[in-house]
């Protein structure tokens, strides 16, 4: 054999020797995606913790009674039940969604416009168990309710960090679109950090995974089963895109809400506009920077820390206000009764404030 075989030989044997070291590492790498049971093992875990929330509201409904003066117009008396075909009418409302168990005592998360304005509320198990549900606690901002059933030992789902996801994660949802109990879909994370202005909600993760009416207030679980966000929302006139709320925001209010009944949120009092060019300009601003306050609520934190209209928020506990989203993301991280301060922009000059944050009426 010459010289150029030798080596040919030589290179043919690391080459083959490095395919066995690397092949089965991404074989296994792989796995976790690709096992046909992946999905399915969620489900079998997380299932029996995911229920359907059916619930009944009760309307008034007021009709034009047009035999109401029949008696005085005719000189005779009409049977009552021809009165009080047209009278008004209580009509029972029905609505459906879903929700997950999140401890063995019966404590439920679900959306808040599922159970808003119920009047019974009632809970089916994955086993076929039923159960009357009361309602804990409700936050309208987020979206958010607790409710309760009296049973034990139930299961339970377990919380991930919302704040570790990436877009391109394989997802997984289950829930009860249009009645169909314990329906699974799955996708992947399409983004993160997406506002629905329409909706007034904010920060909500984007999936491809199909979520329909009666799925809002149903988990969304990550690959390793465990609960990522709640899904909330759908664009009706698209497909494949839904939304859910983080689960990270849930659990920083979910003790208020099984405790309290409802999120103490901080509240300044001030009505806001981000600095445009146009206001720029008819404050002569040398930029389209901060957040202007158009008017102030009297009596007010704002208003004793001395916030004047037309001042403009540069600055809060230090930290850069560019606009009223940077304000409402320092602002959430407050509590009520917490102290403030604050750098405003008034006659061209900063001014530095203080005072204490009240608290919000839900």
């Amino acid at each position: 054999m010459n010289n150029r075989g030798l080596l040919f030989f030589f290179i043919s044997i690391i080459i083959i020797f490095s395919l066995q070291n690397i092949l089965p590492a991404q074989s296994s790498s792989l796995e976790i995606f690709l096992n046909a049971d992946t999905i399915a093992n969620v489900v079998t875990e997380v299932g029996p913790a995911v229920v359907n929330i059916d619930v009944v509201k009760l309307e008034k409904y007021s009709f034009f009674n047009p035999l109401s003066h029949f008696d005085n117009e005719f000189g005779f008396d009409l049977n009552p039940k021809y009165k009080d075909f047209f009278s008004d009418k209580i009509i029972p409302l029905k609505g459906a969604g879903s929700g997950f168990i999140i401890n063995k005592e019966g404590y439920i998360l679900t959306n808040e416009h599922v159970v808003q304005d119920a009047n019974k509320i009632k809970v089916t198990l994955k086993d076929g168990r039923n159960f009357d549900a009361k309602l804990i606690g409700k936050d309208i901002t987020l979206d958010i309710a607790v409710i309760k059933i009296d049973a034990h030992d139930l299961p339970i789902v377990e919380m991930g960090d919302s704040n570790l996801i990436r877009p391109g994660e394989w997802v997984v949802s289950i829930g009860n679109p249009y009645g169909f109990s314990n329906t699974v879909t799955a996708g992947i994370i399409s983004a993160t950090g997406r506002n629905l202005k329409d909706l007034g909600k904010r920060d909500l993760i984007q999936t491809d995974a199909a979520i329909n009416p009666g799925n809002s207030g149903g988990p969304l679980l990550n690959i390793k089963g465990k609960v990522i966000g709640i899904n909330v929302a759908i664009i009706a006139q698209a497909q494949g895109i839904g939304f859910a709320i983080p689960i990270n925001v849930v659990k920083d209010i979910l003790q208020d809400l099984i405790i309290k009944g409802r999120v103490s949120r901080p509240w300044l009092g001030i009505y806001m506009r981000d600095v445009n060019e146009k206001i720029a300009s008819y404050l002569n601003l040398a930029e389209t920077e901060g957040v202007v306050a158009m008017n102030i609520v009297q009596d007010s934190p704002a208003d004793k820390m001395g916030i004047k209209q037309y001042d403009v928020v540069k600055k809060i506990n230090s930290n850069d206000v560019l606009n009223t989203s940077d304000l409402q993301e320092i602002l959430a991280e407050m509590r009520p009764g917490e102290k403030i301060s604050m750098m405003v922009y008034r006659g061209g000059k900063n001014i530095n404030l203080e005072g204490r944050l009240g608290e919000k009426n839900n």
